[in-house]
C-alpha cells in the first residue's frame, strides 16, 4: 500500500530543497517493481498561499480542509535567514503538523526546515540537526531540542532531521531504505552520486541501538560493546568493572535495549560486517577476523539468521561501487 507522503510548500521555501525531495521520491517510485508505487506524493499549502491548481506537476492541497491522515510529511529548507519572520508567516502549518503527528504521521525536515519543525514543539527533548551555520540561532530559539550540530542527520522515533547540503540526500536515502528496502536505496545513492563512505553510519542498517535512555550502567556496557566488539571473547571481560551483578546487568540491559547483551554484541558485529561488505573489498575471511569471530561457520550462521542471506549474496546485492 502506497505511503501517503505530504510535501509542504511554505512561504520562503527553498526551490533546490523541494527539487531534491521530489526527484528522489519520484525516482524511488520509478525503480520500485511492485504493483503499487511506494509513495503517493501530495503537495500542501495553506489556503492563503494557493493561487494555482498545480505546483511542480502536483495538485495543490490545502492544509485548512485536509481530512486525511498522512503517513509521512516532508518539511523543506528555507531561503531566508530571518527564521522568526519565516515561522510567523508559516504559523498555520504548526497545528496541522501537530495534528498529523498525533494521528501517526512521521515527520522529516531538511536543512533549515528544522526551524518550522521545532516551532511545532514536536522536537522538544528530541534529537535534531540543521545547517551548520544555523545551529547557533537554532539553539537560542529552541533550547529544549537536543541539537546534534555535528550529525549529518538524526532519527528519533518517528521524527527525522538533516543537516545542510548533501545531508538532505542522506536523509532521503534513509527514508527510501525504510519504505522501499536496501536495494532501491543503494540504487538511489548511485544515481545521485552520494558518497556513503563519508558518514558515520551505514544507512542500510537494520539494527539501530537505543541510546535514548538514562541508565548509566547500560550506557557504559553499550559503549564497551560498540568500541571493543572485535576483540571481545567473553562478555565477562567487559562487565567485571561495572558495579552490579551480571544477572542484574543483563536484566537492566534487556529492559532498556530490548535484547540481552550477547545478542546486542552479535548485532553490532553483523552490522559492522555488512558495512565492510558494502564498502570494502576485504575477503570474507578478513571481515570475519575484523568483526571478532573465530569460527567462520558460526559467523555465516549468525549472519544468515539476522540478514536472511549469505555474506557473499549480500555483497553482490548491496555493494556500493
Amino acid at each position: 500500500m502506497s505511503k501517503k507522503t505530504g510535501l509542504i510548500v511554505p512561504h520562503d521555501y527553498k526551490l533546490l530543497s523541494i527539487a531534491a525531495i521530489l526527484e528522489v521520491f519520484e525516482t524511488a517510485n520509478k525503480l520500485y517493481k511492485g504493483t503499487e508505487k511506494p509513495f503517493e506524493i501530495m503537495v500542501f499549502q495553506s489556503s492563503e498561499q494557493i493561487n494555482q491548481e498545480q505546483l511542480f506537476g502536483y495538485k495543490v492541497n490545502s492544509i485548512d480542509n485536509c481530512n486525511q491522515d498522512l503517513d509521512l510529511i516532508l518539511i523543506p529548507a528555507f531561503t531566508t535567514d530571518n527564521m522568526s519572520e519565516m515561522i510567523a508567516k508559516n504559523k498555520k502549518f504548526i497545528p496541522w503538523l501537530q495534528k498529523q503527528h498525533k494521528a501517526g504521521a512521521e515527520l522529516a525536515s531538511f536543512c533549515t526546515g528544522a526551524f518550522l519543525f521545532a516551532a511545532s514543539g514536536l522536537l522538544n527533548e528530541k534529537l535534531a540537526t540543521t545547517h551548520v551555520d544555523a545551529c547557533s540561532a537554532f539553539t537560542k530559539a529552541f533550547p529544549l531540542v537536543k541539537l546534534k550540530s555535528e550529525e549529518t542527520l538524526t532519527a528519533d522515533g518517528s521524527l527525522y532531521t538533516s543537516g545542510g547540503s548533501t545531508s538532505t540526500f542522506h536523509l532521503l536515502i534513509l527514508l527510501v531504505q525504510k519504505y522501499c528496502g536496501n536495494e532501491i536505496a543503494v540504487q538511489i545513492a548511485k544515481i545521485f552520486s552520494i558518497d556513503l563512505n563519508r558518514y558515520k553510519q551505514s544507512y542500510f542498517s537494520t539494527f539501530r541501538p537505543n541510546h535514548l535512555h538514562n541508565d548509566s550502567l547500560v550506557a557504559m556496557l553499550q559503549q564497551k560493546i560498540e568500541n571493543h566488539y572485535s576483540t571481545i571473547e567473553k562478555l565477562e571481560e567487559i562487565t567485571k568493572d561495572i558495579p552490579t551483578s551480571t544477572r542484574n546487568m543483563t536484566r537492566r540491559f534487556k529492559l532498556v535495549t530490548g535484547i540481552p547483551p550477547i545478542e546486542y554484541l552479535q548485532n553490532i558485529r553483523v552490522e559492522s560486517s555488512k558495512k565492510y561488505l558494502e564498502q570494502t573489498q576485504l575477503s570474507i575471511s578478513e571481515i570475519i577476523e575484523k568483526t571478532g569471530y573465530n569460527d567462520p561457520k558460526a559467523f555465516r550462521k549468525v549472519f544468515y539468521k539476522m540478514v536472511g542471506m549469505k555474506p557473499i549474496e549480500y555483497r553482490e546485492k548491496f555493494r556500493v561501487q
